[in-house]
Parts: structure tokens; sequence; C-alpha cells
């Protein structure tokens, strides 16, 4: 006997035992695909099944008795007119609110470019809200450009990523410090202490201004803090305020056996212990010279500048065994552009608007864990990993 296709489907209130008493009722169909997505307790329950020709007066009737206060529909259909469209990039969507209007004009540029979105999911509501949009697009590169474009009159941030096994197994994650793992810049932190901050943060603007080059400027800052004991590292390192979420996203990495390295322009002797609690796998940074219990003003070693992150980056992935592809870089300043441009994904946090421009993403929200999402990890994966440590998290962020 030829067999005709058919679209079966129910709506209704979710409850336990829906699906289960929907296949009863479809039980001598062939099942060739299966859909179903819960929305504020509204379920949809859809399937694409084979059965004999003009089944769909008794599939109706026996899917309103197995499921009664549902509204169910059989509908023939023919499959040359069904297509099977397989995404092909995640597009993320990061925002303290999303809005309708945000989510429509994306949509629109979406549609606008030629790609199709293939499916929706919420990915986190607390303490931010995070969408993930499946999207089969004939150029995930343009969309990324057009995405971000628009995104420039909405209040909210936008990832396009590849899909694929490359989001899938270990990855290595290699931080900036000072104003991304944590709040604070070190050398101004231990500048106070000196009574030397607005000296060291002037420097700091020159460099930025294209007066000093970053060694020049690292030079010349730690030359103010000549003289102070070296007792104040210690007293650095309890005043050091790490990021909302920072914790929480170490802990999730370190529980999926994912690597972490720290690359900075600061100090070992602060950031060392810091990495050490954090449950961090290595750390690249400066060195301070201590002749006599007191800094000299100098700096030991060579300076970890730009290009010595993207090297840090490549030389990190190399000992772990961990494809560049599988990096995930993440920064705030001109001197990460190198390390965000060598990494499989360079992200932008809370960064200078030459550096979101650059990067591959960018977050403009002030929690660090807000990386997860983008790496494909949900809200509910934290919180199990989080209750399988025994954590329970003091502040919506999970900090």
């Amino acid at each position: 006997m030829t067999h005709m296709t058919f679209r079966a489907t129910v709506v209704g209130v979710d409850r336990p035992g829906v699906t289960a008493h929907m296949f009863e009722a479809l039980a001598d169909t062939t099942v060739l695909d299966v859909e179903q997505v819960v929305v504020a307790g509204q379920l949809v329950l859809g399937a694409v099944v084979l059965a004999a020709p003009g089944a769909e007066s008794e599939l109706t009737d026996r899917m309103r008795l197995a499921v009664p206060g549902f509204d169910v529909a059989v509908r023939q259909v023919d499959m040359a007119d069904v297509s099977y469209d397989v995404a092909n990039c995640t597009v993320t969507v990061v925002g303290s609110a999303i809005t309708g209007t945000d989510i429509g004009a994306l949509a629109e540029t979406i549609a606008g470019l030629g790609a199709n979105i293939i499916r929706i999911d919420r990915v986190a509501d607390y303490p931010i809200t995070v969408i993930a949009l499946e999207v089969l697009a004939p150029d995930a590169s343009a969309l990324r450009v057009a995405l971000v474009a628009r995104c420039h009159d909405l209040d909210v941030d936008v990832s396009v990523q590849p899909r694929g096994l490359a989001r899938r197994g270990v990855h290595l994650v290699v931080m900036d410090v000072d104003s991304t793992l944590i709040q604070d810049e070190v050398i101004e932190v231990l500048a106070s202490y000196a009574g030397k901050e607005a000296q060291v943060r002037g420097i700091t603007e020159a460099a930025m201004r294209g007066e000093l080059d970053f060694a020049e400027s690292l030079h010349a800052r730690v030359t103010e803090l000549a003289g102070l004991p070296v007792e104040v590292l210690d007293r650095a390192r309890s005043d050091i305020r790490l990021t909302p979420g920072a914790r929480t996203l170490c802990r999730t990495l370190n529980g999926l056996g994912y690597r972490i390295a720290l690359v900075s322009g600061g100090f070992s002797e602060v950031i060392g212990p810091i990495a050490e609690e954090l449950g961090v796998d290595a750390v690249r940074a400066n060195g301070l010279e201590v002749v006599d219990g007191h800094l000299t003003g100098r700096v030991r070693g060579p300076v970890i500048d730009r290009a010595a992150k993207a090297s840090a980056l490549r030389e990190f992935a190399a000992e772990f065994a961990i494809d560049v592809s599988r990096t995930v870089a993440i920064g705030d300043g001109a001197n990460d552009l190198d390390m965000l441009a060598a990494a499989g994904h360079g992200i932008a946090f809370n960064a200078k608007p030459v550096v979101q421009a650059a990067a591959d993403s960018a977050i403009n929200v002030p929690y660090l864990d807000t990386v997860l999402y983008l790496m494909g990890i949900s809200r509910e994966e934290v919180e199990e990993a989080d209750a399988a440590a025994g954590v329970v998290p003091l502040s919506p962020s999970g900090s």
C-alpha cells in the first residue's frame, strides 16, 4: 500500500504525558520528524508521519481522545514542499532586556540577507536575557557585519558563530586580567598606596593617545612604584575586585574540563594567587623587581605586550594540545587586539570601540559569565554545574 505524509500537531497547556498519549494515537504510523517546544507553559508538539491515504479523520479522532483539551490538527503534506534546512550559524542575542522591537529588527535584517531562522531558544533569563537563533545564512560573515551594524540602534549585543563540531569538545579560554577578569587596574591600585595614582593614570592616557607604546608606558608607570614595601602586594590582592560572574565562569569551565589561562600586562605577584584561587591553569604576566623588601621601580623579564599576548595564546594552546580554532580570547584594550585575532573566537568585554569593531563578538553587560552563553552553554547548565559543586549563588549573577 502506498502511504501518504501527514503533519500532526497538538497545542495546549503543557502537562506530563501529552507526548506519550499523542504517539500512542499514532502507533501504527511511521514517524519521520518530531519537534516540541514549550513557551510559558504552552505546549506545541508536531510530528510528520507516514500513514494510509485518507487517514486524516481517523488520526484526528484518535489524537483528540488521547489528549483531551488540546487543539489537534492533522493535514496531508507534500514532502516535495517540505524543506529540512540545517542551520550553519548561531546568532546569540544578549541584553539586559530584549524587546519585541529588538527581535523584529534583527529578524528583518536576517531575512534581508536571504537567511532563514530555523530555530529560536532561550539560553538565559537572568541576570541578563540571552536568546539563540539557529540560522541558515548564505554568507555568515556578511550576516555578522549587518547584525552588528543594526545593533548600533538597539540595546543588545549580537554574536554570530559557525555551528558544528568546533563548538564541542575541550576549549582553551584565555583572558586579559585588568578590567576583564577583575574590575581594577592593578598598577593603579599599587600606585594609590604611593599617592601616585594620578601620575600613573596620566601615563596610561598618554599611551592611549599613542604618545607612548605599551612597554614605554609600563616602565614609566612602574617607576612610580619605587620604594613601596613588598607587603603592598598582599594588600593589593585583598583589595582587587573580581568582575561579577568571574567565579561562575571559571567554575563552570573547570567543571567542563576546559583549560583557562590568564595573559596580562599586570603583575604575576598579584595575579598569581587570584589565578590559583580560581583554578586557572596557566598565567603569563609581568614581574616586579624587589630588593631588600621594597619595589625597585623596575620590571623583571620581558614585557607582556600586545604581541606577547598573542604568542602566549598560541603557546598555551600547543602546551595543552588544543587546536587554536578551539581557543576563546577575552579582552578589553588595544593591547588585546592581536590575541583576539589569533583566537578561534575573540570576545570584546566592555571594550574600547576599536576593540569591539575588531572582535568576533562584543559583550557590553557587566557579567563575565555571559561568555558561557556565547560558547553554547545555557544558564540551566551553569546552575547544574554549580549544584554539582555544592555552590549556592549569592546573587542572580551567580558570582
